[in-house]
Order: structure tokens, then sequence, then C-alpha cells
């Protein structure tokens, strides 16, 4: 597995326009798009800085998992994102290792990106992401 560099880091926010006056009119990073993932009931935001961005996630149903995120924890970081050459390859390999996943095949996150996550019981109690761009 070849982990490329810190893809981006998800931010949950209670309403990514009020999110925006601190990230964007305080910090002076500029928003470079927003999408909506149905599957994952969220919106993101993508704020590019440096070779990374963070990425604002609210979400887009009572049920969806960063309203389950935000009512447990409150708004702040969800997960950090690596950019991996192969996911596939990378997901076998760390199953070889017995590192416990969320998802055991990759799925479509978020601009365009393959994306899969592994359990924050086994990376330290942080939510991982493993990203592949199409």
């Amino acid at each position: 597995m070849k982990t490329l560099k810190v893809d981006h880091i998800g931010i949950a926010v209670q309403s990514i326009g009020e999110a925006l006056k601190f990230y964007s009119d305080i910090l002076g990073l500029k928003l470079a798009g927003e999408e909506v993932v149905q599957e994952q009931k969220v919106k993101t935001a993508f704020l590019p800085i440096g070779d990374t961005e963070v990425e604002l996630l609210e979400s887009t149903a009572p049920d969806g998992p960063i309203a389950k995120f935000i009512e447990k924890k409150g708004e702040g970081i969800q997960h950090i994102a690596f950019l991996v050459d192969n996911i596939e390859e990378a997901l076998k390999e760390l199953g070889e290792k017995g590192v416990k996943m969320i998802d055991q095949k990759p799925r479509m996150g978020a601009g365009e990106k393959r994306i899969a996550f592994l359990h924050p019981k086994d990376t330290y109690g942080v939510l991982v992401e493993l990203c592949e761009k199409k």
C-alpha cells in the first residue's frame, strides 16, 4: 500500500453556510465547490489549502452519520482522509494485517473519489478514510 498524502480533513458542522463565515471570510480559504452525496446523507463543501483540503460536512437528514456524530460529539473534526494509489490493494493489505474496517469494499464519495473507512477502534480513536481519485 502506498499512502500518497493527507487528502483532506473532514469537519462535521451544523451548517456549511455558517461554517464558511469562519473558514472563508476569516481564514480566507476559497470554496472550491459543494456536493450532495445522497447515499451518505451529507452535503460537502471543499476548501483547498496547499495540496490538501478542508471538507465541511453537513447532514441532509436527521438520521445521517454526520447528524449522529454531531449529536454524540458536537461539531468538529470527524475524519482524516489519506490518498492511496490503489484503494482495493490497500483494503486487502490492511485486512491481512487485521485492521477493522467499516467498508470492506470501496464506494463512491464526494469529489469523484472512491472511499473506504477504517474503524476508529483500530486507529487510535480517529475515523480514517482512504480515498483514491478516479
